[in-house]
This record gives C-alpha cells, structure tokens and sequence, in this order.
C-alpha cells in the first residue's frame, strides 16, 4: 500500500468515512491511510451518525455514501453543509446513482467520487475537496452528464453559449476548476495571486448563474473545455 502514497506539504486531512457497509469503510479507510497525509476521525453508518458526528469533529472532509439508512447521504450532505460550513463534503457513488447528482449539487456538495475507482483518484478528489477544489471522478462526469436526460446536443450548445460570455482569462480558469483545481493551483498554474484567482472564479460562478464550483465543472464539461 506504501505505493500509493502521496503525501501533501505536511498537513493532514481530517475525514469523516460514512458508509453502511463496514467493508467499503474499511477499504476507503485503508486507501486514505496510505495517502500519508489523511486522518480518518470518525466512521458513521448511517446519515443521522455522520451529521452528529461532523458536529462533533468538524472535518476537513465528509465523504458520504448516498444510500444510507435513518438519514440518507443526500439529506446528510445538506445538513452538514449548513450545520458544519467549514466542512465540505464528497459523494461516493456508483454509476447506478447518477440521478441524485442534481440534489447533490444544489445540497453543497463539491466532491463525486467513484467507489470503484482508482485509489489515486480518491486520495486526489478528498484533497481536491479539502483545499476548495471542485472534483468529479472522470467517469463519473462523463456518465452524470450522459445521463442528465434527451438534449444532449443542445445542453453542450448551451454550454458553449455561456461560456463564449466569458472572458477569455475566465474560460481559463473554469477549464482549470473543471479540471479540479484548487485556488492556489490554479494561481499557480496561471502566475496570479490567489486572491485575484479567487475573485475570478466567484466572477465565473455569478456570470454563469451557477452555486458552486461544482456546477461550474459541469458546464466546463459540456463546453468541451475539458479534453
């Protein structure tokens, strides 16, 4: 498991793991621990458990199965956004779930990974998360947006229609948050400031009438922004 490590600049991520299943807990659990620079502070299984224990916590990350019992994931990711705003929150899913995306993004979340996945994959989407980022598993964009329903010609239209409204500088930074970048990657990436980064990405967001980066991703994606 040492192979998979690739640890961060000394901090460590705190992450809540909820998941019904003690083997995918457990399997999740043992990938982050490999990272080098994740702590998992506390297992739920269930979503009324995860909102207790994210108050209780405070993590960096809660990384939430969809379907759990007593308090589904869904309405476990809009509680703690709300209750725990310094925490963000990450979906695991499956391709079977892809209906429940469009709840998720409107309930705060800004993180889709795939239980399935490449471990890389997961440990870069949780520090993705951490760090502000927007992340969605590949496959998982490819499949949400492939089953967002009938039109997908003129969603991708759409799409490139309301980006063509972007400056030329804003298109580049909404390729870079579509491709999960954080604020401080992106300023890197592109020799700014962060906090010029930032007032470019909140100007995306306002210009695309989107909530959060995640939305933004989407519309990246549709755009054809994203190779």
């Amino acid at each position: 498991m040492g192979a998979l490590s690739e640890p961060g600049a000394g901090r460590r991520i705190r992450v809540l793991l909820a998941d019904d299943e003690a083997m995918i807990r457990a399997g999740v659990g043992a990938i982050l621990a490999a990272g080098g620079d994740f702590e998992i502070v506390a297992e739920a299984a269930d979503g009324r458990e995860a909102v207790r224990l994210a108050q209780a916590h405070r993590p960096d990350v809660a990384l939430l199965d969809i379907r759990m019992p007593r308090l589904d994931g869904l309405a476990a990711a809009e509680e703690i956004t709300v209750t725990v705003p310094g925490t963000a929150v990450a979906m695991l899913t499956t391709f079977s779930e892809d209906a429940y995306v469009a709840r998720a993004l409107g309930g705060g979340a800004t993180g889709f990974l795939l239980k399935s996945g490449d471990p890389h994959e997961l440990m870069a989407g949780v520090r993705a998360v951490a760090d502000g980022a927007a992340f969605l598993s590949p496959k998982v964009a490819r499949h949400v947006i492939d089953g967002l329903g009938g039109g997908r010609l003129t969603r991708e239209a759409a799409a490139r229609q309301r980006v063509e409204a972007l400056t030329p500088r804003e298109r580049e930074v909404l390729g870079l948050v579509g491709a999960g970048l954080s604020n401080p990657e992106i300023a890197d990436r592109l020799h700014l400031v962060e906090g010029t980064v930032k007032a470019y990405v909140s100007a995306v967001l306002e210009r695309l009438e989107v909530k959060n980066r995640v939305q933004a991703a989407i519309v990246a994606y549709e755009a054809g922004l994203l190779t």
